[in-house]
């Protein structure tokens, strides 16, 4: 009886302590939710991009974006730049698994694997033959499509002490079933995001 009391009592002893040294640490290496938002896609392509991480381990976390153009034709006026055609997606999905490197807790450089489901307009170059194989025509049709990709991502992830951060990162991916869709996607990111 004396030996479960004292290890009873050594147990609680260290569960006091761990608690007290938790209280220490700063939010960033406590709290395990991550929200974000990506303002670059808002002001330069008129799309909301917001995601949601959870810290798993030390150096793995589990993530979702959602991504929403609002408009279909963004490139009215004769910009410079096509943004219209940088992204042809629409509506996206992305699940994404980040590993980081080091043994800061979910910050600093990391490589990603992701899945996204997106939807949008693609321009696909068709060339038409009559029935006896002789050209007709050919030019770009706006054709719709949804597809999955797979890719990879590199970043960093730059935390404050009191948990807002910088997440900058460049991915690439393919798109796997359909051939209306564009064969080669990427994933530019810049989002600014809370964690609690």
């Amino acid at each position: 009886m004396k030996q479960t009391l004292i290890a009873i009592i050594i147990l609680f002893s260290f569960q006091i302590s761990l608690a007290q040294d938790q209280s220490n640490l700063p939010p960033r290496d406590i709290n395990k939710n991550e929200i974000s938002l990506s303002p670059i896609n808002i002001i330069a392509f008129g799309a909301l991009d917001i995601g949601y991480e959870r810290i798993l381990t030390n150096n793995t976390t589990l993530g979702f974006d959602v991504f929403y153009r609002f408009s279909d034709n963004v490139d009215n006026d004769d910009d410079v730049i096509d943004r219209d055609g940088i992204f042809d997606k629409e509506l996206a999905v992305t699940a994404r698994y980040k590993y980081f490197f080091g043994n800061r807790i979910a910050r600093g450089f990391y490589v990603e694997a992701f899945g996204m489901l997106s939807s949008g307009d693609h321009d696909n170059y068709v060339v038409v033959y009559d029935d006896l194989g002789n050209f007709v025509s050919s030019g770009d049709i706006v054709e719709e499509y949804t597809d999955f990709a797979l890719g990879f991502a590199v970043g960093g992830k730059f935390v404050t002490r009191n948990g807002f951060f910088l997440d900058i990162g460049f991915g690439i991916g393919r798109n796997l079933f359909n051939d209306k869709s564009p064969e080669i996607i990427v994933r530019p990111n810049l989002y600014l995001g809370y964690r609690f």
